[in-house]
């Protein structure tokens, strides 16, 4: 019988990509999603791909009452995979409680109910925003975190220390913390991938878009960083390299080869690009040329940062694979597919 796996933010863009991957490898996938950045027909085409379309129920997980009632009514749980937060570094910004009351509440609600209902196993999305600008290049997972340069980024760090805490406090609870970098990319099938509502608040949809038509030009954060062309570096990372991630993650749960009853693991390629060589590779994988300025640095943003992979490598069983034009092409793929662009 399937293993049945609650996955929060499942209509979002690095959860739908999970889904799909999740089912490929025989799970049950129930969804729980507000759909306040996302879509509700992400699910058929979640079934296009996988030929399965997963249970789905629309609520906000921050509603105590909802949030309990799903478990009390959806037996059988056996891991949770918690994408479901705000998560644009820029609106934290300007809205932080926004961001403390969505992303701190639902995990706390979810993991009562992890207690109550005996739900053993949970991943949790977290980021290397919980770094913030480190002194020391590559990051790994004995990298000191820093104070968050941004309300997002505290929220994943104060969520990192809910989960520690509570699972000290329930061994019976068994956790992952997985680290990401910069997620980027669609699935080769461009059927999915990111789809931002309003402004898009990362680099590469804002790219696509730019390339499409919809904006007249791409905005460069700032070009005056310590960097090798003075924009900021980042780890980009595929998004069926990073949901298989989680696939591998969830199976050492639910087989018990964790070694501890919390780990972390950094989710990342390794190397560091930075924006103005993404810009130029798009470039190369399309043929298209992209329209651009450079404009001052934006609040919240970091210099550079990238990962060391190597214990996510050896201990997960888990490498990226996808190189970034391959990655870059499936974006524009997916951009052009959406908006009818031959």
């Amino acid at each position: 019988m399937a293993k049945k796996i609650l996955v929060t933010g499942g209509t979002g863009y690095i959860g739908s990509h999970t889904v799909v991957e999740l089912q490929n490898s025989g799970y049950e996938v129930v969804v729980v999603d507000n759909l306040s950045n996302s879509s509700a027909d992400v699910l058929d085409n979640i079934e296009k791909i996988s030929g399965i379309k997963p249970a789905f129920e629309q609520f906000d997980l921050a509603d105590k009452a909802k949030t309990d009632n799903f478990f009390a009514r959806t037996p059988g749980i056996e891991a949770i995979i918690h994408f479901a937060a705000s998560k644009a570094v820029g609106e934290s910004v300007q809205k932080p409680l926004m961001y403390y009351r969505n992303n701190l509440v639902s995990l706390m609600n979810l993991m009562d109910c992890q207690v109550k209902y005996g739900v053993a196993n949970i991943v949790f999305s977290s980021s290397c925003t919980v770094y913030g600008q480190p002194d020391v290049l590559p990051v790994t997972e004995k990298t000191p975190r820093k104070d968050a340069e941004s309300p997002y980024g505290n929220t994943k760090r104060v969520n990192e220390d809910i989960l520690s805490d509570s699972i000290a406090a329930h061994p019976e609870i068994t956790g992952i913390a997985l680290r990401y970098f910069n997620p980027i990319g669609a699935h080769p099938t461009a059927i999915i991938g990111e789809l931002p509502l309003g402004v898009p608040q990362n680099l590469v949809p804002f790219i696509t878009q730019t390339a499409a038509g919809l904006r007249d030009e791409l905005m460069v954060f700032g070009d005056d960083y310590d960097t090798i062309d003075g924009s900021a570096v980042r780890d980009y990372i595929n998004v069926v390299d990073l949901a298989k991630a989680h696939v591998v993650a969830i199976a050492r749960l639910l087989e018990g080869k964790n070694k501890k009853n919390y780990e972390i693991f950094n989710l990342g390629t390794g190397n560091g690009l930075s924006v103005l060589e993404v810009v130029n590779g798009f470039e190369k994988a399309t043929g298209v040329k992209l329209n651009y300025k450079i404009v001052g640095r934006r609040a919240g943003d970091i210099e550079k940062i990238w990962a060391d992979t190597t214990f996510a490598n050896e201990e997960l069983g888990w490498k990226a694979e996808k190189e970034l034009e391959e990655t870059l092409l499936s974006a524009w793929l997916w951009e052009k597919k959406l908006r009818g662009i031959k």
